[in-house]
């Protein structure tokens, strides 16, 4: 589905990205871990065009997207959740899960499914994002990204700032999703315990590099977890 090839990628004279490559399958949930500062969110920039690659390559869904634009990206069916959520926090819930259409033609419906993966958003259709907890805004943040129906879903440190009980509840959704097999999920993540998980395969990113990765049940084997340790 997605096919990353050898991207290379600098803020001024800092080399931030050396040569990075991934794929993420159907099915799977891919995992890259590492710790702050080593390039992780930048290779998400430059995965949705929000920031252009210097050299390398994109490919999606057998298609060449290196210099298509963030909605060119989202309309071929990438769902994007951020660092920070960056919900509309004066918009309601409903008019939030709405946005997530906007690649949409027409008066595409919200899919009934994301009130069935997260509850609490139909019980809070017509509060403003704004009011919402971190983890109800975080619910409505990848609910939002779901709701064009995406063939990938990139999810960047979704269990930043949020309570655990929620934490599992996002778990359990990235796991359904995957394992219903039509979508493949790139998830980044400094929680070692949640990426572990749900990782089928994982990366390991270290000053801007690849520098271990392998298969997500081999994680603690592999010693991951001191890798990434504060």
């Amino acid at each position: 589905m997605l096919q990353i090839n050898n991207i290379n990628q600098y803020y001024g004279g800092s080399h931030i990205l050396r040569d990075v490559s991934l794929q993420a399958q159907v099915g799977q949930v891919t995992v890259i871990l590492g710790r702050n500062g080593v390039g992780k969110t930048t290779l998400l920039k430059s995965l949705m065009g929000l920031v252009p690659v210097k050299t390398g390559s994109v490919q999606f869904d057998g298609r060449d997207i290196t210099r298509a634009t963030p909605y060119e990206r989202a309309r071929a069916g990438i769902g994007f959740v951020p660092q920070g959520r960056k919900i509309f926090a004066r918009l309601t819930v409903d008019e939030n899960l709405r946005m997530g259409l906007a690649t949409k033609s027409g008066s595409t419906p919200v899919p009934p499914e994301l009130y069935e993966l997260f509850p609490v958003l139909k019980q809070m259709l017509h509060r403003r994002g704004g009011d919402l907890s971190g983890g109800q805004q975080q619910q409505l943040a990848i609910a939002r990204a779901l709701a064009a129906k995406p063939k990938l879903l990139v999810l960047d440190e979704p269990t930043e700032g949020i309570q655990p009980s929620i934490i599992k509840d996002i778990g359990r959704v990235i796991r359904m999703l995957a394992d219903r097999g039509d979508m493949a999920i790139l998830l980044v993540e400094q929680y070692y315990d949640f990426a572990r998980e749900l990782a089928d395969r994982y990366l390991v990113m270290e000053r801007g590099e690849v520098l271990k990765s392998g298969i997500g049940k081999d994680m603690e084997s592999d010693g991951v977890r001191d890798m990434v340790a504060i």
